[in-house]
């Protein structure tokens, strides 16, 4: 399969590292501090939440977002609003048609109900949020609906959505601008049980890169 590969950020690199499938991240990402997302192995869900990093009550808000640019996919100049109406962040660039924000994140509870009481073992996004805002003092209580980059969520004329086949590649990206500090809560989705990640999870390249001088 062809590997896309993506354009160069002139910043300097700050931070370089590969997520390995299944596991969770948490970073802050500085105000003009760019966050690139690299999916690849192709067809990897990467659920996101961003809080302000001075005040984490201030958090993404997936309704905001919707609002503000009338539209439920993430695309290039979409704004990524706060509960507050503030932007937090900007996605500046992604070779991946959109990303969704209306799927939320697998759990354990929502694996049993969705594909049988056998799958309450297995890891899910949840559990990797908990740990990685634990490190923060975020706890369950601080979980709000999220974002899920390179995610195919479709709505249909009827209203009805499903989680599809994924429409990402190895290699596809998104940029996203943090326009204050931000902390950045990532789970490499763990989800085997639907297309989402042609059920196989596999690792992800995060970077972070400063402003151009």
């Amino acid at each position: 399969m062809t590997v896309v590969a993506a354009p160069i950020l002139d910043g300097p690199l700050v931070h370089d590292e590969v997520l390995e499938a299944r596991a969770a991240w948490a970073h802050v990402v500085r105000a003009g501090e760019t966050l690139r997302i690299v999916d690849l192995g192709g067809n990897q869900a990467v659920d996101c939440l961003f809080y302000r990093a001075d005040d984490p009550t201030e958090r993404y808000s997936a309704a905001d977002t919707i609002a503000a640019q009338r539209n439920i996919f993430l695309v290039v100049g979409t704004e990524l609003r706060s509960n507050e109406g503030n932007v937090l962040l900007t996605v500046t660039g992604t070779s991946c048609e959109r990303h969704d924000t209306i799927g939320g994140a697998c759990s354990r509870e929502s694996n049993t109900l969705r594909y049988g009481h056998h799958t309450l073992h297995q890891h899910a996004c949840v559990d990797n949020f908990l740990d990685a805002g634990s490190r923060f003092g975020l706890g369950q209580r601080d979980l709000v609906s999220n974002i899920n980059w390179f995610m195919n969520v479709p709505v249909g004329d009827d209203g009805v959505l499903g989680i599809v086949d994924g429409i990402s590649a190895p290699g596809l990206h998104v940029d996203v601008r943090a326009e204050v500090d931000v902390l950045a809560l990532i789970s490499n989705c763990p989800q085997i049980n639907n297309p989402c990640n042609g059920f196989d999870p596999t690792p992800v390249q995060l970077t972070i890169h400063g402003p151009t001088a």
